[in-house]
């Protein structure tokens, strides 16, 4: 029984301790997730973030490979991330769920960010990271960049509106209620998947692609090897579609995660629809 209260009375003791660390500025954080890498990169105070995902160097998936590479590298491993003695370690939703759950028992606070699935989310994500860090005055100066440069690129609500398709490995495409469809819309395009009845995404059958014969068709960048899922990118209805408007591909680096990066895409969006318009 004594030892039982005592027990109770060094949790008792510890516990203003602990809320005090999780009301002071992390010193020590370790990203472990692609899109919290570039988030925490945008907002964290100068030695504040120590390592990124392994994933944040490759050009394939990341838009900051240039400056992942003044922080350490890491594989979103238990044993590598605690050996760091961070503070706060930041990961994704569904992403190294092993790794997170043995860090917890471990007693190391991880906080997990959903992907964002529309432009709002977005601005959603900027706030929740810069709370974390205690950036918050950093973060409404991003979102307010952010937004300023969204009203910017943002297609007007008349004229012309292009239908596009999103089509990626496997037939899959995207509606106008995620991410890649808000930016799409955004840009000036009418989501041809809505049209069809994918109003979130799901593999949309080739003939029925055909038959909706876009205007414009919006493929991901293969990776290298071969792989049976990217086939049908190599499909003639296909490459037909997709090489009738110049710059129809899109690397997954450019709208994979829900940051003021995705303005990248837009932007390019917005050339293509540009290039068109018919000749006056």
């Amino acid at each position: 029984m004594r030892s039982a209260r005592a027990f109770l009375a060094a949790l008792c003791l510890g516990l203003p301790a602990a809320a005090q660390a999780q009301d002071a500025a992390p010193r020590r954080v370790v990203s472990i997730n692609l899109c919290t890498d570039q988030l925490a990169m945008m907002l964290a105070a100068p030695g504040q973030l120590r390592s990124v995902s392994m994933l944040a160097v490759d050009p394939r998936s990341s838009a900051m490979v240039d400056e992942a590479q003044a922080y350490d590298i890491n594989h979103a491993l238990a044993e590598e991330v605690w050996l760091m003695q961070p503070d706060l370690v930041l990961a994704g939703q569904y992403s190294s769920l092993a790794a997170v759950a043995m860090l917890r028992r471990l007693g190391v606070r991880v906080a997990q960010i959903a992907p964002a699935n529309s432009l709002e989310e977005v601005r959603d994500h900027i706030a929740e990271v810069g709370t974390l860090l205690h950036r918050e005055a950093e973060a409404e100066a991003l979102t307010a960049q952010f937004d300023a440069d969204l009203a910017a690129l943002r297609a007007p609500a008349g004229g012309p509106h292009p239908r596009a398709a999103l089509y990626y490995a496997n037939g899959y495409t995207t509606g106008d209620q995620t991410l890649a469809g808000q930016i799409l819309a955004a840009a000036g395009f009418a989501n041809v998947a809505a049209e069809a009845g994918f109003p979130y995404g799901g593999p949309m059958p080739l003939e029925l692609l055909a038959m909706a014969e876009p205007d414009a068709l919006i493929t991901s960048r293969a990776y290298p090897g071969g792989s049976r899922s990217e086939e049908i990118l190599e499909h003639p209805v296909v490459e037909r579609l997709r090489d009738a408007v110049p710059g129809a591909i899109m690397s997954d680096a450019d709208w994979i995660c829900g940051t003021p990066k995705v303005l990248g895409a837009m932007k390019k969006l917005t050339e293509m629809r540009e290039r068109m318009r018919p000749a006056q």
